[in-house]
């Protein structure tokens, strides 16, 4: 991929937000794409073909705000349904835009469409059964499996252009064709690819009503994927929407941090038109996350961003995204430093800093909050690890060095918060993991000094990107950067906001800076929000997740949440950074499930939340079972009305377990694999 093709998907450039330019979809009266609002969706969970059940649950979801609502259609009595249900919608005078979700059965699809304002098919078993076949396909043979793919897939095209029908042409990780298997892969760029061979059917027949999804339950896929999709596009002349969700992202504050990290983080490149939160509670719940989600966009002044158009001189957003391709994850380099006993950069894990709840001065407090931690947080190896304490007093450096004593030998680091001024301050054998100078006016000369003891005396020196527009606040970055490496201290840097967009685009435009100069000094990305706690959940792993999910980022802090630490550790497992607990995909439920999801989870996660590294899918059927948890480790799984079946990866292991006998099923096998570990005390 060309650093054009990536900076067509970025729009403008890496450090500055602009929304891709789209053509315009409707969906009944809805129109989608364009210069639109993003458009805010979900889904009934009810069985179909109760009318009554489906028609209220639709009016509850669009009473949310729910701007456009799918139903499951998975057989043509499914879709025969679809009828009665939009009669009785508008019979109440609810003309909600309705989609039928169709899986492997072409005839449901084309019934669907006689009555609803757009179909989605998943590309990957419209026209294909799954069979996991290994197998070597020639041109030609590629040629005729696309012949026989067309054959299928344009009666349905016809049809839609022929009723005024949009469509969505949904792909899924884990659920791709064997064709697209054994060429490109279960990787983005075979998503991508399934998408586009149906795209250019479409495209033949002159029908353009599509809006396109790359989801899968793992975020760094999917925001792989759109991007990938995105350049794509723009190499066949392509300008259809996105809509954009994690699938499978669970529940309560796992599957909103985790919808977030994805959705945000292409939200935050100008990709997205149309939206769904996928959780496993009622579908209503989802509509107001994902109205916070989205507020923000598309419009945002010209005074928010910061690198300004134009504002990018030394080449900083082509940097990024020359260290970042579409394809592929890795992090980004950086060195190595010693913060006391523990190590930031390089192969260490990621860090979670936190603010002491007390201030500095209250030492005792401070360590009784730290010793309390296990007992407010079982069954997790997540820990504060570096405590960062504002020091503005001799009382609070006191505070501070008598912390780190009684810490000493543990592996726990205190780091202090100063202004140039009072860090000038600082006498030598305070004790302190590090110094974190904060981003006021601060001369190189004093910076120099203040690097020099520190360098004497082992400690790390943090130095915070001083506030302001990027270009300038770099600039200033750079002559204390270069005073501190003269003086040889040990450093890292840091790069904080309290806005999630200019985080992300600070960070990247620190990380070009970098690259630019040839150094690699670990970096702390620190968020710092007032917001209410719901919210701040949201932005967090926003600006956050997007930068990790990028593989940018030694440590973090959150600043303003109630649980700093915890929602830290928390985003770095939403984002595959970093595992310490048991993680749960689990889907939020449709008219094809068999058992109830919410229970089932809660059951399963009482049981085995205490693992740690272990992933474990919950799906209410098997449409949703292979199909679309190829990450997790374990699958329970919906085989018939109550029975279950167990999977190890993506392979079923055990089948038609009675549902009474099927959690103590999944923990035996979880122990036949010798991934179970006893709860703690």
């Amino acid at each position: 991929m060309t650093i054009k093709q990536m900076e067509a998907w970025h729009a403008a450039s890496p450090l500055r937000y602009a929304r891709r330019r789209t053509r315009v979809v409707m969906v009944g009266k809805v129109a989608v794409g364009g210069g639109n609002p993003l458009r805010i969706q979900t889904m009934t969970t009810t069985d179909t073909q109760d009318v009554a059940a489906t028609v209220a649950q639709t009016l509850r979801c669009v009473a949310a705000g729910a701007e456009i609502v799918r139903i499951t259609a998975p057989s043509l009595r499914d879709a025969r349904a679809l009828g009665p249900i939009r009669q009785a919608l508008n019979a109440q005078g609810c003309d909600v835009p309705l989609v039928a979700d169709i899986h492997f059965t072409p005839d449901a699809a084309m019934e669907a469409a006689l009555h609803v304002e757009k179909v989605r098919i998943n590309p990957g078993n419209f026209a294909d059964s799954k069979a996991f076949r290994v197998r070597d396909y020639s041109d030609a043979e590629y040629a005729g499996e696309l012949k026989r793919l067309e054959d299928k897939f344009m009666p349905l095209v016809l049809r839609c252009q022929q009723l005024g029908r949009a469509m969505r042409i949904g792909t899924n990780h884990g659920s791709l064709s064997d064709r697209i298997m054994n060429r490109f892969g279960d990787t983005p760029l075979g998503m991508v690819e399934s998408a586009m061979e149906y795209l250019r059917v479409a495209k033949r027949a002159g029908y353009h009503d599509i809006i396109l999804s790359m989801k899968s339950s793992n975020p760094k896929v999917m925001v792989q994927a759109y991007r990938l999709l995105a350049a794509r596009m723009d190499e066949e002349d392509m300008d259809y929407p996105f809509h954009l969700g994690v699938t499978e992202a669970g529940e309560g504050e796992d599957g909103r941090i985790k919808s977030a990290a994805g959705i945000g983080a292409l939200l935050e490149d100008g990709l997205g038109d149309t939206l769904r939160v996928s959780l496993t509670e009622e579908p209503e719940a989802e509509v107001p996350v994902a109205f916070s989600l989205a507020e923000s966009y598309p419009s945002r002044p010209a005074a928010c961003q910061a690198f300004p158009e134009g504002g990018d001189p030394l080449g900083l957003g082509q940097a990024w995204a020359q260290s970042h391709p579409l394809q592929g994850w890795q992090r980004s380099p950086s060195q190595r430093i010693a913060l006391a006993g523990l190590g930031l950069g390089a192969e260490e894990p990621l860090r979670v800093f936190c603010l002491a709840p007390h201030p500095a001065q209250q030492a005792a407090a401070n360590l009784a909050w730290l010793k309390a931690w296990p007992a407010a947080h079982p069954n997790t190896e997540a820990r504060p690890e570096v405590l960062l304490l504002d020091i503005d007093s001799p009382a609070g450096l006191a505070g501070a060095r008598e912390l780190a004593k009684s810490l000493a030998g543990q592996p726990m680091a205190v780091v202090g918060g100063f202004s140039l001024e009072a860090a000038s301050q600082l006498a030598l054998g305070s004790g302190l993991a590090g110094v974190m100078l904060r981003g006021a006016a601060a001369a190189p000369a004093g910076v120099a000094a203040l690097a020099q003891g520190l360098a004497a005396e082992g400690v790390a020196l943090i130095l915070e990107m001083p506030e302001g527009p990027g270009q300038q606040a770099l600039e200033a970055l750079e002559s204390r950067l270069k005073a501190a490496e003269g003086a040889g201290a040990s450093l890292a840097l840091c790069v904080r906001s309290s806005s999630a967009s200019s985080l992300i685009h600070l960070a990247r435009g620190l990380h070009g800076f970098q690259a630019r100069r040839g150094s690699a000094h670990p970096l702390l990305l620190a968020y710092a929000s007032a917001e209410e706690e719901g919210r701040l959940v949201l932005s967090g792993a926003t600006g956050l997740g997007s930068l990790l999910l990028d593989g940018l980022g030694d440590a973090l802090l959150l600043e303003g949440s109630r649980d700093a630490a915890a929602l830290g550790f928390n985003i770095l497992q939403a984002t595959g950074r970093r595992i310490t607990r048991t993680e749960f995909i689990s889907c939020p439920s449709c008219g094809r499930t068999l058992f109830d999801l919410q229970e089932v989870t809660a059951r399963i996660k009482a049981r085995t939340g205490h693992l740690t590294g272990v992933k474990i899918a919950i799906m209410g059927c098997i449409v949703n079972g292979p199909g679309e948890m190829a990450d997790a480790d374990f699958g329970y799984v919906g085989g018939q009305p109550g029975h279950i079946n167990l999977f190890v990866g993506k392979q079923v292991v055990k089948k038609g377990i009675p549902f009474g006998q099927a959690e103590d099923a999944l923990v035996g096998l979880i122990k036949e694999h010798g991934r179970w570990a006893e709860p703690l005390a």
